[in-house]
């Protein structure tokens, strides 16, 4: 089962190919009678050839028949395996550098009438590079922390001139709005997933990933006809249908957020290698841009319908 994020596609968040997929439970020990369910999969990090204990953590080969005569257990290695700790100060380092990125672009390039096709032109070829580099980052095999920091530092270029163009062009206070809409979305999803509100499953998936094609379908031909017929194409991007797109994406964004905390956790729960912190971080930003450029095109809709 694939992330629609690409970089959980890669090993130790995919688990589809020769690994565990959605709604199979990780087995932390297992029955006393190493009795497996029928969706067990042993640890999807164990080595080629290697038949991985119940318990992916255990170091103990004998850990389910010392566990079932009442031996005490192994002690559970972590070294060297990913964790929560990891992942949350990976993916603050990420967005604290595209932050940073951001408030310089909006400080040093100006959106007056006098400087904003420059701006806007270093803030499109920012744009186009990030866009590359997440791409190259998505099909590497490892994560790579410098390739992910750049990747971010570029992304908040954009996005600092796109802010401010909106903020100080379109409608005043639009980037902060955009800032707690995205925040709001992340927590809601966080305790609607921790919650069990939001399950993750093969039908969630295919649900999501059939929307998200129908939606980035519908913007490219969208974007088509803007290119070749002048305004906003077919119109999925202003007035009252822009905004029930604009909260179409809204709501997939926040698909996506489940979809990566649930990478996340498989990650942890299966000892992916701790490097793979960065691409948790990497994904999560990417997922939270999408959030953020949604609310920001929502308020600025909402800001020329007034």
């Amino acid at each position: 089962m694939r992330s629609s994020n690409p970089v959980f596609s890669r090993r130790g968040f995919s688990r589809d190919n020769g690994y565990a997929g959605f709604g199979r439970q990780p087995q932390a020990g297992g029955p006393a009678g190493g009795t497996q369910t029928q969706y067990a999969q042993g640890n999807p990090y164990a080595g080629a050839g290697q038949q991985a204990p119940t318990n992916p953590y255990a170091t103990n080969p004998y850990a389910q028949q010392d566990l079932q005569y009442g031996a005490p257990q192994a002690p559970v290695t972590t070294a060297g395996r990913m964790t929560m700790d990891d992942v949350v100060m990976r993916t603050a380092t990420t967005l604290g550098t595209l932050v940073v990125t951001a408030a310089l672009a909006w400080a040093l390039l100006p959106v007056d009438d006098a400087n904003i096709s420059k701006s806007y032109g270093i803030a499109i070829g920012a744009g186009l590079i990030a866009m590359v580099l997440g791409l190259v980052q998505a099909f590497k095999r490892k994560a790579s922390p410098a390739l992910i920091l750049t990747y971010a530092a570029l992304e908040g270029v954009f996005l600092g001139v796109v802010s401010s163009v909106v903020d100080n062009r379109i409608a005043s206070g639009a980037a902060m709005q955009a800032v707690l809409g995205t925040m709001a979305v992340f927590l809601g999803v966080l305790v609607a997933y921790k919650a069990g509100w939001i399950r993750v499953n093969r039908r969630f998936y295919g649900f999501v990933m059939a929307a998200a094609m129908g939606f980035l379908l519908l913007t490219a031909v969208n974007l088509l006809f803007a290119v070749f017929g002048g305004g906003d194409g077919l119109g999925f991007r202003s007035g009252g249908l822009g905004i029930v797109f604009g909260i179409v994406g809204i709501l997939l964004g926040a698909c996506f957020l489940a979809l990566d905390f649930k990478q996340v956790e498989d990650g942890i729960a299966y000892g992916a290698p701790k490097e793979e912190a960065w691409l948790a971080a990497f994904g999560l930003t990417m997922t939270l841009v999408w959030i953020y450029m949604e609310f920001l095109r929502l308020v600025a809709i909402f800001s020329g319908n007034d």
